[in-house]
């Protein structure tokens, strides 16, 4: 089982807003690329919690999910092209 396979169908759309995000984010110079992670936790949480329809509890679950899956997506990405 995949991280994807636990998150609902409708918030999988935050997966490349999150994404572009990010690399908004990055390109920024007043913000230091360790925080992105957590801007990009925070941003995810609260889109959830706007998206949602289930419990605060699921809701803030789904943002972690996403946030997770973001960030995984684009280490995985970042470490196959470290080692070509």
């Amino acid at each position: 089982m995949e991280i994807i396979d636990y998150v609902v169908q409708n918030r999988l759309i935050l997966i490349p807003v999150l994404y572009i995000l990010g690399v908004f984010i990055r390109k920024a110079e007043f913000i230091k690329n360790k925080y992105i992670p957590l801007i990009l936790l925070s941003v995810a949480i609260i889109f959830s919690i706007i998206m949602g329809k289930d419990t605060i509890i699921n809701n803030i679950i789904q943002g972690i999910l996403v946030a997770g899956a973001t960030v995984l997506g684009h280490q995985v990405m970042k470490q196959l092209q470290k080692n070509e």
